[in-house]
């Protein structure tokens, strides 16, 4: 029995073949005189392979009325195109209907819009735009690992369940086992002693205080996988549930953290556009325009290094008018990160040195004791892309922040005991994944590079 081949291996074949097994799901069909054209795809890549199906095989009138969507088994032999535009096409001995797309299959316009194809997010993976997008987030995932552990850096799974705050702003959902008919309450507060875990759980909103327990016995570790925000926010840019790459740096400053970050996003870059070049295409002629020259210039560039008090002047003095105010002590919008990265500097930026009052907890406090050691990549057409910081190691000023903030030290004991034994210095970041995936496709809109977006009142699928 002949070995079923993928389209992908066939259009980049050295020989014409006498007998292929291919299987794939009709894009399109033309029928001519003595002849029917198909063009097929199968998912392995962007492009389809031509099919030539002579009207004498045995099912041809039932294969000419399959329209888009319809999938088949084509045997046939492999040969040299006699049209443009590829190499190879198969000439079909037989065809094999798997199954039929009726006509109300939603895909059978060629055109639809992003909004309209979020309401079937089951089927948009069988367009062009969103298989190359699945394609090069597939791509870019194993690509994160293949620069950690060329890096010696551990893969550590951190709990997706936890007891903890990290970023302390309480936008956090709620795990429980609790009737919510009759919850159980103690001095006029709900009893989650009578809860599953015996008190307050939440989805995670970082992994990064997990990970860093390892990384102070590992030494260089880093964890990827899915996180979550309860925020209410129907942005383009947020999501309830994304994925996070956050790599932890033992005997590290803020200086190897900014250094492991550019070499970060310019190692993902540069592989997209080596081992993704035909799904990138699509994107550059479809999508942005200026997507090659966006990923040359990140990729080809040192970043700036710029201390947020000189940031603030910038903007400050800058004439623009900001829809945000610019002040000492108040954050960055990402109105004012793209000035800078894309009209002042041209090219990306490390902003570091930030007021502490803006920054979470675990950041270290600088000399100045106004600053906190923390960092943030700005890249064009995207702004803030990375967030990182030197994690404060001193256990009395860790303490004193964590109370400071009014946050529980009790659900920090174990993070706190870290710094009691053996503590070092060490710093570390986080990437949200589907930040990148926009940065390196174009696409503006965060629900658009995610399987199955999760936003306020949308949990179709």
């Amino acid at each position: 029995m002949i070995e079923r081949s993928k389209i992908i291996k066939l259009l980049n074949a050295n020989n014409a073949k006498d007998s292929v097994l291919v299987k794939g799901w009709i894009r399109t069909q033309r029928e001519s005189k003595d002849f029917s054209f198909i063009e097929l795809n199968d998912g392995s890549c962007l492009a389809n392979i031509q099919i030539i199906v002579d009207n004498d095989i045995d099912n041809y009138q039932e294969i000419v009325k399959l329209t888009t969507g319809a999938a088949i088994t084509v045997s046939g032999e492999l040969l040299e195109s006699q049209g443009k535009g590829q190499k190879w096409e198969v000439h079909a001995n037989s065809i094999e209907m798997l199954g039929i797309a009726p006509d109300d299959f939603p895909l059978q316009k060629k055109r639809h819009t992003d909004e309209y194809l979020r309401t079937i997010a089951h089927l948009r993976p069988r367009s062009n735009k969103y298989s190359a997008i699945f394609r090069i987030r597939s791509k870019l995932s194993f690509a994160i690992h293949k620069f950690f552990q060329e890096r010696d850096f551990q893969w550590v799974h951190t709990p997706i369940i936890t007891g903890s705050d990290c970023e302390g702003a309480g936008e956090m959902f709620s795990v429980t086992t609790l009737n919510m008919n009759d919850i159980p309450k103690k001095d006029g507060a709900v009893d989650y002693e009578k809860d599953f875990f015996g008190k307050e759980a939440s989805l995670t909103v970082s992994g990064q205080l997990s990970v860093e327990t390892f990384c102070l016995s590992l030494g260089d570790v880093y964890t990827f996988g899915p996180t979550f925000r309860s925020e209410n926010s129907n942005t383009s840019r947020h999501m309830s549930e994304f994925w996070m790459i956050e790599p932890e740096m033992a005997f590290a400053d803020l200086q190897d953290d900014m250094k492991l970050g550019q070499e970060f996003i310019q190692y993902l870059i540069k592989y997209t556009m080596e081992e993704c070049a035909e799904d990138l295409k699509l994107f550059a002629k479809y999508v942005d325009k200026n997507l090659m020259s966006t990923l040359d210039n990140i990729v080809n560039n040192d970043f700036i290094r710029l201390p947020y008090t000189d940031a603030i002047k910038i903007l400050e003095q800058s004439g623009k008018k900001f829809e945000f105010d610019v002040d000492w002590g108040k954050d960055l919008q990402s109105e004012h990160e793209r000035f800078l990265a894309e009209e002042y500097f041209k090219q990306p930026v490390i902003v570091y040195d930030y007021p502490k009052d803006i920054k979470a907890f675990y950041m270290r406090l600088n000399d100045d004791e106004k600053t906190v050691a923390a960092m943030d990549i700005l890249v064009p057409a995207i702004g803030e892309i990375i967030g990182g910081s030197q994690r404060e190691e001193r256990y009395d000023l860790l303490k004193k922040r964590i109370n400071d903030m009014s946050f529980d030290e009790a659900n920090y004991w174990w993070y706190l005991d870290t710094r009691k034994y053996g503590t070092v210095p060490h710093a570390g970041f986080g990437l949200g994944f589907e930040r990148l995936l926009m940065l390196v496709s174009g696409i503006s809109n965060i629900r658009d590079v995610i399987p199955f977006p999760r936003t306020p009142k949308n949990l179709e699928f």
